[in-house]
């Protein structure tokens, strides 16, 4: 008997299933029914996913099951009309991803209560994940969220939840609000045409990568309350009404290798309105055409904005000015970068080519020691009868 396998069975194990195929029968049958114990497909709790019933209580039943098993809650194609939903710890709540850039597919909750804090709850979900959900707000109501955590302290331990491949949508609120958040990640997922933040983070330990930040009433992504330590990567933060991305007095972000388009404001804010924001790293990244709705207001015409912080290396990025597509809009920005108050900061080596339509830069003073602002080329753009 040949107790190691060949080539073509290995082939043919991992076509059925990889090493679940070379397993005996009764090991296979076990792991079958440990899968059927924490495996929970929300329509045996009595989820219709019509677009018409109410499945609040059937999603809330089988979320709650999942976490007495520490298991899952599969959510198959459809529309899922519900209230605020509670994920608990060490779950998933999957999906199958299948939205488009403005319109929802595939696994879909749909808000139906204008009262709701938020459509699903993280505050318990610790350890959790939500993967391949959309998740609509239809525009209900005032202030509500479509992710969030709502805490007014820390918890004891890591959060250590996950967002992946989620679309979250046209909430009156963020489409996700963290506080108190505490180690987790959002990754390829997408917060369109909500009326506040994209997300709003009160918090720190996060990734983000690989997201769209798009057309949000306020800004892309916003830390205006205690932040830190986040690794924002590959994300594009687009069209939003205010900032792209706010930092406010936070400290230890890598933001690299992002595409910045088309502010309302500023491309990236980085302020410092209770104490310097510190230690953070701007690289690799393209800004856009901010400023989009600082018509008047050249201050708040900018791709890049460093204000009272400290220890920031602002190095190998790429600023271009630019108007609506059609071509509508007014050309912006004002500024390429306005900076003031730094200490120990380098802004070198950047390219501003049609960086701004007034100023390359933009020196309020106040700086303290250490600060480098060298090598960095670059010309105004000037073909206002450009055709794009």
């Amino acid at each position: 008997m040949n107790l190691f396998p060949n080539r073509r069975q290995v082939a043919r194990s991992a076509l059925f299933g990889g090493a679940a195929a070379l397993l005996a029968p009764d090991m296979t049958a076990a792991s079958t029914e440990a899968s059927a114990q924490t495996q929970l497909d929300a329509r045996q709790f009595g989820a219709k996913g019509d677009g018409k019933t109410d499945d609040t209580a059937a999603l809330q039943k089988a979320l709650d099951a999942a976490g007495a098993v520490g298991g899952a809650v599969v959510l198959s194609p459809g529309v899922y009309v519900t209230g605020e939903l509670h994920l608990r710890e060490r779950t998933a709540l999957a999906g199958t991803p299948a939205w488009r850039y403005s319109s929802s597919g595939g696994s879909t909750l749909r808000l139906a209560s204008a009262d709701a804090f938020c459509l699903l709850n993280l505050t318990e979900a610790y350890g959790a994940t939500v993967d391949g959900i959309s998740l609509e707000g239809g525009d209900l109501g005032k202030g509500v969220h479509g992710l969030a955590t709502r805490r007014e302290k820390w918890g004891e331990h890591e959060d250590c939840f996950r967002i992946e491949r989620c679309q979250v949508a046209k909430f009156t609120g963020d489409g996700a609000h963290l506080e108190c958040a505490w180690c987790f990640s959002v990754r390829s997922c997408e917060f369109y045409g909500n009326k506040g933040d994209g997300l709003m983070l009160r918090g720190w330990d996060g990734f983000l990568m690989d997201n769209w930040f798009s057309g949000n009433g306020r800004a892309g992504f916003a830390a205006r309350q205690q932040n830190a330590s986040v690794t924002f990567t590959a994300n594009r933060i687009e069209w939003n009404g205010e900032e792209n991305m706010l930092i406010d007095s936070g400290d230890g972000y890598q933001i690299t290798g992002n595409f910045f388009d088309r502010a309302g404001t500023i491309g990236l804010a980085i302020r410092s309105s209770r104490n310097p924001a510190s230690q953070i790293t701007v690289t690799g990244n393209y800004f856009k055409r901010s400023g989009k709705n600082a018509v008047g207001m050249p201050l708040n015409s900018a791709n890049l904005l460093l204000d009272g912080a400290a220890g920031v290396a602002c190095v190998g990025n790429s600023f271009h000015s630019g108007r609506d597509d059609g071509p509508h809009g007014a050309w912006s920005p004002a500024y390429g970068i306005i900076y003031q108050g730094l200490r120990n900061t380098v802004i070198r080596n950047n390219v501003l080519h049609d960086g701004a339509v007034e100023h390359l830069f933009l020196d309020q003073g106040g700086h303290k020691e250490g600060v480098l602002v060298s090598d960095n080329p670059g010309s105004l753009f000037t073909d206002f009868n450009r055709k794009w």
